[in-house]
């Protein structure tokens, strides 16, 4: 092997990392069975403050707000504030009635200068809290985000242990009749947070407290400042690295459930995410030093959390560089090429085998409802491709029944075509919210919508979270303004 068939072999290799970090994660969801902090619990009900920032939501307000009240917590121990950030709709109007109804329990502050972002509005908020001593916790949610009504009382009880500072829920997508759109977020929100944080608990780190359920001490608050950092587009993921580093835990409580609506169409998902994945670019820069130093912190500079951490925020890099190497060994060494790439598959075949088993097992009122998209997620090509991996003469006969092998070019372009499927399905996917967005632009929504489902269904909804990772990096590259696109929400919760 000469250094160059070297370079291309490292770059399809490099492609397992994300597969095997996810691998690992999945091992360590059994051992979180032994991590639940529970056993250093006792009931606690501190005084706690509901933040909820609030812009033109006046489709949710109210039945947040009602869902809230019932709450299983003590009545004097419990207030809720909605700061609302200069809305334009009916949100004051419906706020203040629910004040009406609700005396000394239900606060509406108005921030008249508003569309800064959920941080200034959070912020807001925080200083009126920080003007008595009442506040003991403060729980930070979504306007939309409706709380089971035992669920603040099992985050609470963490925060009767002084080394905690902060909880995080369990969050769901809760829409009454999710689209396909909200079945694949439903069934990505077990993996990624039923699943990984649970993960994460037994390592003893957690990477983001969810931005719709943290629950603060207020000494933990006060040490990171008393204010939630501003200067960025994830200031849920910078509260919880800086909670960490300031020397308390932050941990994820599974059996405390809320449910959320989540966006129902590509283009919505796509501002979301983006905006998410800048934050997270932002956040690999600031924290620059603590990644894989256990000098800066014990656990968050760990190898564990610097490798489940890059092979999300680099895995974008790593499909393209494996389909790279692919390709330019197909040229220099195809054997080789072939030997790398079945080796590739079956690795994610198998991995993707147990991750979808697990996700079943650890959620599976979530599971049931999300059951296809779980099978589909990586697309019906690539599962077409880790057929193909795991049992080569099954896909010599779809060449056969398709009298392939007697164009020796059909072969080959075949063949770099699954090369080259790694990048391309990220491709398809950005296409897929682009046919979305010109087909609605051009008056013909439902053809458009169809469309670009279908094309999430064959590139995979896991190719188009790459492709928001990518097109995050770009925005970030170019210094695009950091805008708060609000996500739309309609009342869609069950």
């Amino acid at each position: 092997m000469n250094w160059l068939e070297a370079i291309c072999a490292f770059g399809v290799l490099s492609a397992i990392i994300p597969v095997l970090a996810g691998l690992y994660q999945y091992i360590l969801v059994g051992l979180s069975l032994f991590s639940t902090h529970l056993e250093r619990v006792k009931p606690h009900l501190p005084r706690t403050a509901i933040l909820i920032p609030a812009w033109n939501e006046d489709s949710v307000i109210e039945v947040t707000i009602d869902r809230l009240m019932k709450l299983r917590y003590p009545r004097e121990r419990l207030r809720v504030y909605v700061i609302d950030d200069a809305s334009t709709d009916m949100t004051p109007q419906k706020t203040i009635q629910k004040m009406k109804q609700y005396p000394g329990r239900v606060f509406h502050i108005r921030r008249v200068a508003g569309g800064e972002g959920k941080a200034h509005t959070l912020n807001y908020g925080l200083d009126v809290l920080w003007m008595s001593e009442w506040t003991e916790a403060v729980l930070i949610m979504d306007a939309d985000v409706i709380y089971t009504k035992d669920s603040l009382a099992k985050m609470s009880r963490h925060l009767s242990d002084p080394e905690i500072g902060a909880v995080t829920a369990y969050i769901k997508e809760g829409s009454r009749a999710p689209n396909a759109i909200q079945r694949f977020i439903g069934f990505e929100y077990i993996t990624a947070t039923g699943a990984s944080r649970r993960a994460q608990n037994a390592l003893g780190f957690l990477a983001c407290l969810s931005g719709g359920a943290q629950l603060h001490s207020r000494e933990n608050l006060m040490d990171i400042g008393g204010q939630i950092f501003s200067h960025t587009l994830a200031e849920d993921t910078f509260t919880t690295f800086r909670t960490q580093l300031k020397g308390r835990k932050a941990i994820f409580e599974p059996n405390a459930i809320v449910y959320a609506e989540e966006p129902d169409d590509l283009n919505g998902l796509w501002k979301q995410r983006v905006r998410w994945a800048r934050g997270n670019v932002q956040i690999t820069s600031v924290f620059s030093k603590l990644w894989f130093n256990r000098t800066t912190h014990g656990a968050m500079g760990t190898f564990s959390m610097g490798v489940l951490w890059f092979s999300i925020f680099l895995m974008p890099i790593f499909q393209i560089m494996s389909a790279a190497g692919l390709i330019g060994l197909y040229f220099m060494n195809a054997p080789l090429a072939w030997f790398l790439f079945r080796g590739l598959w079956i690795i994610a075949g198998v991995t993707y085998l147990i991750v979808t088993f697990v996700s079943y097992v650890v959620d599976t009122e979530s599971a049931s409802k999300t059951w296809l998209e779980g099978i589909l997620f990586p697309g019906l090509i690539s599962l077409s491709v880790i057929i193909y991996a795991l049992v080569p003469p099954l896909g010599d006969w779809v060449a056969d029944v398709l009298h392939l092998k007697a164009c020796p070019q059909a072969v080959a372009l075949g063949q770099l075509f699954l090369y080259a499927w790694q990048a391309l399905s990220m491709l398809v996917a950005w296409l897929a919210k682009e046919v979305e967005v010109r087909t609605i632009s051009a008056g013909i929504p439902r053809l458009g919508r169809w469309l670009s489902l279908v094309m999430i269904y064959i590139s995979g909804y896991g190719p188009f979270l790459c492709a928001v990772t990518f097109g995050a990096y770009i925005k970030e590259f170019r210094g695009a303004e950091m805008k708060w696109d609000k996500t739309v929400k309609t009342g869609k919760v069950g």
